[in-house]
This record gives structure tokens, C-alpha cells and sequence, in this order.
């Protein structure tokens, strides 16, 4: 089934002040993991693309459809599958390859009924990422924190990277190493 994404990111951040400011707040703590995935194109198709991702607790595969910029622009159809490799392997039988590797680091947390991620990724400084019910939940939850609107971003990871000068399309492995 599909489903609107409604998040925003709040970019450069430290994530020691985030984790304080959570705790303040009353956030949940759920996990501190690697996560690995592999994003594949799909031929015909801007904008839409197909993400493997392992999360250190679960595996899913993903479709992700962007249909404009603003905080719901997003859409995505995600199942869980078994095994990580297995799944690429199955992918490149039926005519995917993967276009990149990538890894982040991710801390989850929970406020009011919304997602909350400090996200590390290679090169670039971290960011929190905020998904809720809807835009005025992700907006809530922001301000709960002492974010403005103002603030936020709704501008996806590959568009992030090049705020900073960086094509993450141009580079086929993106890892800590």
C-alpha cells in the first residue's frame, strides 16, 4: 500500500544537543544503528526509484515517488523482505543494478506520536529528520522543540548533499570507510 510521507528535516545540527533536547522533551529513545542500502533506477521513471534498505532491525524494499517538494511530496510503497543480499540478488535477476551503496548512521526517537531521526551521513553534517502524521504534526513537533517552520526543510537526501556541493548521484559507494 501506498503512503504520503509527511517529514521535514532540520539540517546541521549537532547531535549530542538534539539527543539532550529530546531527552528535555520527553522523546523516546529507540535505537542508535547502521543502516545500509542500495538505490536502484528505474528506467523511464524521474523521480521514482527503488531503495533496498537495512536497518539493523528490519529489511525493506521501497519505492519512492516524488511528486513535488512541500512536506507531503513524497510517496512510498514499502514491504518488508528477509534478507538483504538475497533480495539484491533477486533485483539483479530481474534486470536492477544498483546504482549506489550507501550507508548512514540513524538514532531514532519517538515525541508525541512522531518519528524522530538524527541522521549521520558520510561528508555532510548531520541532520534531524521529523515525520508525523500529517504537516501540522511534523510543524508541532518542530516547534516542541523550539524549531521554527522557518527552520525546516523538505528538500530529500540527494538535494541535501548538493546544498553542500556534493553529487551523491556521482558517487557509486558512500560509507564511513
Amino acid at each position: 500500500m501506498s503512503a504520503t510521507e509527511f517529514e521535514a528535516k532540520i539540517l546541521n545540527i549537532s547531535p549530542e544537543k538534539i539527543r539532550a533536547l529530546l531527552t528535555e522533551a520527553g522523546a523516546g529513545h529507540l535505537a542508535d544503528r547502521l543502516q545500509r542500502r542500495y538505490v536502484y533506477d528505474i528506467p523511464g521513471r524521474p523521480g521514482t526509484w527503488v531503495r533496498l534498505r537495512d536497518t539493523g532491525t528490519e529489511v525493506t524494499l521501497c519505492v519512492k515517488e516524488i511528486r513535488s517538494e512541500a512536506i507531503d511530496g513524497v510517496t512510498e510503497t514499502e514491504t518488508t523482505v528477509g534478507d538483504f543480499d538475497t533480495t539484491n540478488t533477486l533485483l539483479g535477476k530481474l534486470g536492477y543494478r544498483p546504482k549506489a551503496y550507501q550507508e548512514n548512521r540513524r538514532s531514532s526517537w519517538t515525541l508525541g506520536g512522531a518519528a524522530i531521526e538524527i541522521d549521520e551521513w558520510p561528508l555532510i553534517p548531520p541532520y534531524l529528520e521529523i515525520e508525523g502524521e500529517n504537516a501540522d504534526h511534523v510543524h508541532a513537533t518542530a516547534a516542541s522543540l523550539g524549531f521554527p517552520v522557518a527552520k525546516l526543510t523538505s528538500e530529500n537526501t540527494t538535494k541535501v548533499y548538493h546544498r553542500y556541493g556534493i553529487d551523491i548521484e556521482a558517487i557509486p559507494r558512500l560509507t564511513f570507510e
